[in-house]
This record gives structure tokens, sequence and C-alpha cells, in this order.
């Protein structure tokens, strides 16, 4: 049984590509799904993270300073104008603008932990950097969204504010307390968080699509395109700045991940709750998330035989899962 739910887990990029194409074609499939059950929805996968997290793992980050700082930096410096600046290039609708926007203003999503383990990057680095991506978006995310995609259309930075709370501060928190006052417990609903997490994410998808099918078909290709370049740019900057810095490939590849993919969940529900009048707002988070979920898989793979250790030349990977809370500070270049 835990094999297949392990399966199921690391099939979710199908499950969302599958859900969003059943939403298009038969949009009754999902449209029910809005609104509260969005937001209900998105707190249980933020509650699974926090389910995740321990007290220690706060304590932590005071240890590595430098990666993390480096990171949350870039997550909202570098994604933010990104979006901004490919939604003038391509002369994106405004309520479209506004769901590039949205995205990348919002943190790294969970499933960058997931990428990092598999190209072998530092775990708990990501881990530690993904949790305070998203803590910091309380109030990052309403802000640069009302900065960048106030420019197109009025944005309610309080509103944001608040959905942001609802559905990560309070989650999250939630997680954090059970996981320290009862561990027990926690422990047992943390086995359920990343099936729970997948059905969520692939029906927020499939609601976005459906809601807005028409919208879909008639810009599927700068929508993909879109998407594509934000996080290209993401992960690309975020390796290079990495390495500029002098952290090693281990590193620069963790940093990579984690600024070029966002929480495409969270993305949505924003779009969608705090921005009624624009109902096409939401459907860049779907298509950000297919994109995302596809560079970051070329990306593992080409990761995977650069440091595999039986191919000639490959890198040092000794330490790739492991961090090392005391040496933050640059390594030796290892190729």
């Amino acid at each position: 049984m835990k094999n297949i739910l392990n399966t199921f887990v690391n099939l979710y990029p199908v499950w969302i590509i599958g859900s969003s194409f059943l939403g298009y074609i038969y949009p009754p499939a999902f449209q029910w799904f809005s609104g509260n059950w969005m937001v209900g929805a998105l707190a249980l996968v933020m509650l699974g993270m926090g389910l995740t997290l321990h007290v220690d793992d706060f304590k932590a980050i005071t240890k590595m300073p430098g990666a993390v700082l480096l990171g949350a930096i870039m997550q909202y410096t570098a994604l933010p104008l990104s979006a901004y600046g490919i939604s003038k290039l391509l002369q994106l609708d405004p309520a479209l603008a506004v769901g590039l926007i949205i995205v990348g203003c919002c943190p790294g999503g969970t499933a960058s932990n997931v990428i990092t383990y598999l190209s072998r990057g530092h775990l708990a680095l990501s881990i530690i950097m993904t949790t305070v991506s998203t803590l910091v978006a309380i109030l990052a995310t309403p802000l640069l969204t009302e900065a960048l995609a106030g420019t197109y259309v009025p944005v309610d930075a309080w509103g944001l504010f608040y959905t942001t709370v609802q559905v990560v501060l309070i989650p999250v928190a939630l997680g954090v307390f059970i996981n320290y006052k009862f561990p027990h417990i926690g422990k047992k609903m943390s086995l359920a968080g990343p099936v729970v997490s997948v059905w969520a994410i692939v029906f927020i998808a499939g609601s976005i699509v459906a809601q807005s099918a028409e919208t879909v078909a008639a810009n599927l290709l700068v929508l993909f395109a879109a998407a594509g370049l934000l996080h290209i740019i993401g992960f690309v900057l975020g390796y290079v700045v990495a390495r500029i810095f002098r952290y090693d490939h281990a590193v620069a590849r963790t940093v990579s991940i984690e600024v070029g993919m966002q929480n495409g969940g969270l993305a949505a529900v924003l779009a969608k709750q705090n921005f009624p009048m624009q109902p096409m707002a939401a459907v860049p988070a779907v298509f950000s998330s297919v994109m995302q979920t596809l560079i970051g898989g070329l990306l593992t793979a080409y990761w995977r035989w650069k440091t595999d250790p039986s191919r000639s030349g490959g890198e040092t990977t000794a330490e790739s899962n492991t961090f090392h809370p005391l040496e933050d500070k640059s390594t030796s270049v290892n190729e």
C-alpha cells in the first residue's frame, strides 16, 4: 500500500496535466470546486507542510543564513520583476499579466523539496528555504503584487494579506504546533499529507481550467511561453547567482530549484479570491505548475547524470543530500 501511495504522489505532474485536460474538455467535472473549497484545499496543503516542520528547523536558519538569505532575495526580486517584464514583453492581457505577476510574487512550492532530493541538492537547505520564503510571503506577496500588478488593475493589498494569512500562516502554524505539542498525532497526520496535497492541487488545477476553458483555448501558446520563460529565468538565475557567490554545485542546484519553482496552488487561490472581476487571472498559475514541473524534471535528469559517481568526470556527490549547518560558506569547485 505504501508503495502505491508513493507512486501516486511521485506522479503528481501526470495528475495535474490530466485534471487540467479534463477540466478543459468537460468543465462541469470541476466547476463546482471553487470559493471556500479552493481555500480549504490549499489550507490542507499548507497544514501538511507545517506538519513536516519542527521548532529546531527554525533554529537551524541562524546556522546557515547566507544561502537562505540569498534564496529569499532572489525569490522576491528576480521572479516578480521577471513576471512583470515578461507580461510587458508578450503584451499579455491585463488579467493574464496580473496572474503571472502573482505567480512571480508567491513563495517556493513544497514540490521543490522533492526535486532537490532527486537532483542531489541540499535537502535540508531546501526545506528551510521553502519555509522561510513561505513565511516571508505573508507580507511580501501582497506588497509586491500591489506594486507590480497594480499597474494593470486595482489591487487590494489587505485582501491579499488576509487570504495569505488564512491559507499560509494559520495552517502552517497549526501544523508546527501539533508537531510540538502532540508529536505522535503529528507524525500520523503527516503520513497522509503528501496524498492529500496532491489531491488538493489536482482539484485546484482542474477547477481553474474548467472555469476559464475558453480563455485557455484562446491563449494556449502565449500562456505556455510566459510560464516557461518565467521558470527558465528563475532556474538559471538561481544557479548562476549562487555560483557567483561561490557556493558549491549542490547548493547552487538547491537555490536554482527554490527560485525556479513557485507555489502555484497559492497563486491560483490568491488570484481567484482577490480578483473576482478578472476570472482569467488564476489561469497562469495552472500553466506555471505544468511548466515548472516539466522544466524541473528535465533539470533533475540532467543533474542526476552530471553527478553520477560512476560517470567519468562526474561531480562528487557525497554531501548531496545532507547540509552542514555550520558550513554556510563557499566551498571548492568540484569540476
